[in-house]
């Protein structure tokens, strides 16, 4: 049975589904990146470089907390998506009131936990004095309306389950507009710094909560959210979890290993914070169209062993690959030619340009083996494995990354060395996930053929 706005991919062109599917995401990650993007431009160029660095040093901490529910969102997705390639009605709509009761119960628990962390966490990362008080203040708004964003983000999980990329990028392209006006306004006319961009990003996001929220409920197919239908059912959250949980946990052990990170690089002054801050930024703007993608094979090899197809899976996971590769080269060039040019959209003053620059020449080469990760690492999440890839990411971006940084700074104090430990981490991590993707590639399709 086909649905008005969902996209079945076990038919058709893999090309095609992929790259229709893969687009509607690209544009709507750019949407939800200029959150926090515009926030940083605005308070970068109208108040301070503190101002700058406060709103940098607090991304970390953000996403220690939104990665974990991000994970467990999706977990639902692919249980969402298998039950809808498979045809599987009732699970589809069990799993849907299932994801969305669990993320309202756990959305007060990350509320309180937020608020509660944030100035001890902020001690915890060396937060200099000059930055501190405007880093609380920004973080402690965001924590007390995350609950629109993790709210959002299940609900555009479980359209994109259903193979609809279009609508979760229509709500996200509507509110980050408002959170533009909102930015401008309470930074600009009300002179409230970074607390205004605290409040521009949450009143954006509920807008965006509210939209998914609507559609799910008028939506006519069997993916319509019904309100009176809201359980969850304990089968299928075990199921989410068994495949979310690993997940979640290393994107949050990650963001918390770059809590470490972050601490070092606050060691360096506020300068090199703003720098760092810019720089992030805008990779998180040039890692789009690799999420895009490993957001989309996801659900190409969810969907796609659901119905036991195992040949069209391992294409579409190869015809990803060469996407994601070709997808680096167009990313890399511009950003090696206008590197300086970028880093001024955040802030103009010389020493900040001139070690975000670095930063972006330094690290953008290293995007291929990032390719690699996030197409092997979403194909394995669509066959429901997770455990694992969750392992070999942990210890490269953890681990790793942590031992590398311990020893390092014992015997300098560039901040060269340790920005070098993010593409050693990255190499290592493409390495065992090439390794463990060939071993499971030959498991599943001996499963299949019996």
């Amino acid at each position: 049975m086909a649905y008005k706005n969902a996209t079945l991919m076990t038919e058709g062109n893999i090309w095609e589904k992929i790259i229709k599917f893969a687009l509607p995401l690209m544009l709507g990650y750019l949407f939800q990146q200029f959150y926090t993007a515009v926030d940083s431009i605005v308070v970068g160029n109208f108040v301070s470089k503190q101002a700058l660095a406060a709103v940098g040093t607090t991304t970390p901490i953000v996403n220690m907390l939104i990665g974990f529910f991000t994970g467990l969102s999706s977990g639902a997705s692919v249980v969402i998506a298998r039950s809808f390639g498979a045809q599987n009605n009732k699970k589809l709509e069990d799993a849907i009131h299932t994801a969305i009761g669990m993320i309202s119960a756990l959305s007060v628990v990350a509320t309180a936990i937020g608020v509660f962390m944030v100035p001890y966490t902020l001690r915890f990362m060396k937060t200099p004095d000059d930055v501190f008080v405007e880093s609380k203040t920004y973080l402690t708004i965001y924590f007390a309306g995350i609950a629109s964003l993790m709210v959002y983000n299940m609900g555009a999980a479980i359209l994109r389950a259903v193979g609809d990329s279009k609508r979760p990028l229509y709500f996200l392209i509507a509110s980050s507009f408002v959170n533009i006006i909102f930015d401008l306004v309470f930074v600009i006319v009300f002179k409230l710094g970074v607390a205004g961009a605290a409040y521009a990003t949450v009143l954006s996001q509920i807008i965006s909560s509210v939209l998914v929220l609507g559609t799910l409920t008028k939506e006519k197919g069997i993916y319509k959210l019904c309100w009176e239908k809201i359980k969850i059912h304990k089968y299928v959250m075990k199921e989410i979890f068994h495949i979310g949980l690993p997940t979640a946990l290393q994107q949050s052990i990650t963001s918390f290993s770059n809590v470490f990170v972050q601490s070092y690089i606050n060691s360096f002054g506020s300068s090199v914070m703003a720098a760092w801050s810019a720089y992030v930024k805008i990779d998180h703007f040039a890692i789009i169209p690799l999420d895009s993608i490993s957001m989309s094979i996801t659900t190409f090899v969810g969907q796609n062993l659901g119905t036991k197809d195992v040949k069209r899976a391992e294409k579409g996971t190869k015809y990803a690959s060469i996407l994601a590769f070709a997808a680096t080269i167009a990313i890399t060039a511009p950003i090696l030619i206008f590197a300086p040019h970028l880093i001024m959209l955040f802030n103009r003053e010389a020493e900040v340009v001139e070690y975000g620059a670095f930063l972006l020449r330094f690290m953008t080469p290293f995007y291929s083996i990032v390719s690699v990760n996030s197409v092997l690492s979403g194909a394995l999440c669509g066959s429901g494995d997770t455990k694992l890839p969750t392992a070999i990411r942990l210890f490269s971006f953890v681990v790793f990354r942590q031992i590398y940084l311990f020893f390092v700074t014992q015997y300098t104090d560039s901040f060269v060395a340790v920005a070098l430990g993010y593409p050693l981490g990255w190499i290592i991590s493409a390495l065992f996930i090439t390794i463990y993707y060939m071993r499971k590639k030959r498991e599943i399709e001996i499963k299949f053929s019996d």
